[in-house]
Formats: structure tokens, sequence, C-alpha cells
């Protein structure tokens, strides 16, 4: 490589290093204009937050449910059932239940399980039968 094509090279390397302090200041200016949340700031969009998750519960769980009267023909079974569902099972499937760690996935499951239940008109859900249920 010649002398000449050296100097060529170095000068365009500087060039861009120069583009590149450039680019890298320009930002720094620019960070630096950023402010800070300031707590005020910070507890007004928690009480925003706070506001609307309150107005969401509300809408979501309003505080007065109506039910449909019961007959006086119709019994409620005593003992555990599905969570979420009416339908009735043993402890150990509660137990089997509370052993599934994510939350959702347990309610999935429960939920699969009280569907076939109730297309098989199944009354009470045994482990057996919720082994053979709960697979999807």
């Amino acid at each position: 490589m010649t002398d000449h094509a050296l100097e060529q090279r170095l000068a365009a390397l500087e060039a861009r290093l120069g583009r590149l302090e450039g680019l890298l200041r320009g930002i720094d200016d620019a960070l630096g204009r950023v402010v800070p949340l300031g707590e005020e700031l910070k507890q007004g969009i928690q009480q925003w937050v706070t506001e609307y998750v309150s107005l969401r519960l509300q809408q979501l769980v309003p505080e007065t449910c109506e039910h449909p009267e019961r007959s006086e023909d119709v019994v409620v079974a005593d003992g555990p059932v599905l969570p979420g569902t009416r339908i009735r099972c043993t402890d150990e499937v509660i137990r089997r239940l509370g052993r599934i760690p994510i939350p959702f996935v347990r309610q999935m499951v429960a939920q699969k399980v009280a569907e076939t239940a109730r297309a098989e008109n199944v009354r009470v859900v045994d482990v057996a039968f919720f082994e053979r249920a709960a697979t999807f």
C-alpha cells in the first residue's frame, strides 16, 4: 500500500470518526434535556392508575348481583366443587387441582373438567374422571 493511499484511508477514517463524535454529542445533549420524573408526576400517574383500576373493577363487579330464584325442590349438594363451577368433586380432586402452580392453568383445567362432566352427565368428579377429562 502506498503512502498516498494510506493517507487517504486515514483521512476518510478521521472524517467518519468526526461524524460519529458529532452524533454522540447530539445524543448527549438530547439526553441532558430530558427531565427526570419528579415525585409530583409519579404520584399523579399512580393516582390515575388507581382511579382507572377502581373504575374498571366497579364495572366488572357490580355491588349488587341478581340471582334467579331457586325452586324448593332444588337441593344444593354439600361437599367441594370444582373452582368456578357448580360441579361437585372429591377432596382428592381439589388437592390435585391445588398442585397446579399457575392459577390460569388451574382454572382452565377446572373448566375443561366441568365441561366434560356436564357433557357426560357426571354428578361427582372423582380422580379417575379428573385424570381422563383434564387431558387436553
